[in-house]
């Protein structure tokens, strides 16, 4: 008897960049698409939380509409909050207040949720879930959203932790190693996107404390390529569905031109349609 074949979805960070995955996600929400493993890094996590719960629309909310009212952006947070976002907002008055995040329907989904976080004192991925602790499921977000050099080191279960994207950005191997042999995967960047230029270290005085970290910094671009590349590649082999953007759109990971924005929402969930529409779960790779 041939073995089922069980298909995840993996979410890319991106910062900004990740409207292209809330509109990706409101496609499947609104076509009732459900997969048994869902997993996510940086904005991939965030966004991802909003469809696991089931609240169409509220990531393009947070991404969009309050960027617009609240401008959550910008330099002034560094001297109030140590970051380059307002992560009060995004991380309290969000999720609590403003459009409360559905909890119960999170923790009565049945499908498990990974966020991806990079631990700093290992430099190595945590895949991390939580659906009994709301706390723990916000800081797990907040630590793997927080970008380095410009966002502060979030502590999760006494362990300092940083951005997911840092030492894996597409976690496609993570999916694949927990069973799923077929994913749909998510991405921000076109096709034949690479980062240019040499990797980087970080100068000496910065996250002094954590060397592993400092390591996989100065390893980011290097580590990022390497994933593109096997991800094309699992695409070629028809192991993989990626979603992408078709690269006319430059958002930049910290855009706030919400025009831009919105287009890049429009274009994820038309790029859904196209490469979905009229498919299911089950018949996918048929």
């Amino acid at each position: 008897m041939e073995r089922e074949i069980r298909t995840g979805l993996v979410l890319e960070g991106g910062g900004m960049r990740g409207v292209f995955t809330c509109g990706v996600l409101d496609w499947l929400l609104d076509n009732g698409w459900s997969f048994p493993y869902t997993v996510g890094v940086s904005a991939g996590a965030c966004n991802g939380l909003s469809y696991m719960s089931r609240q169409r629309g509220r990531a393009k909310y947070s991404n969009i509409d309050m960027l617009k009212q609240y401008k959550y952006i910008g330099l002034k947070y560094l001297w109030t909050q140590h970051s380059i976002l307002d992560q009060k907002l995004l991380y309290q008055d969000f999720p609590e207040r403003l459009v409360p995040y559905d909890f119960e329907a999170y923790k009565a989904n049945p499908g498990e949720f990974e966020m991806v976080t990079t631990n700093c004192l290992t430099g190595l991925p945590a895949y991390l879930q939580e659906k009994n602790d709301y706390r723990r499921l916000v800081r797990i977000a907040k630590a793997s959203s927080s970008l380095p050099y410009v966002c502060p080191v979030v502590m999760v279960d006494r362990m300092p932790m940083l951005d997911g994207g840092i030492v894996d950005s597409i976690p496609v191997e993570r999916a694949m190693a927990r069973g799923f042999g077929r994913c749909v995967v998510v991405l921000t960047r076109h096709r034949g996107y690479r980062k240019q230029g040499r990797n980087v270290k970080a100068p000496w005085f910065i996250y002094r404390r954590f060397p592993e970290l400092r390591a996989a910094l100065a390893r980011r671009s290097e580590c990022y390529n390497r994933q593109l590349e096997l991800v094309e590649r699992l695409e070629d082999e028809g192991r993989i569905l990626a979603i992408r953007p078709s690269g006319e759109l430059e958002v930049d990971r910290l855009e706030d031109n919400t025009a831009k924005l919105t287009a890049l929402y429009e274009e994820g969930y038309a790029q859904a349609e196209k490469a979905l529409r009229g498919r299911t779960l089950d018949n996918l790779w048929q």
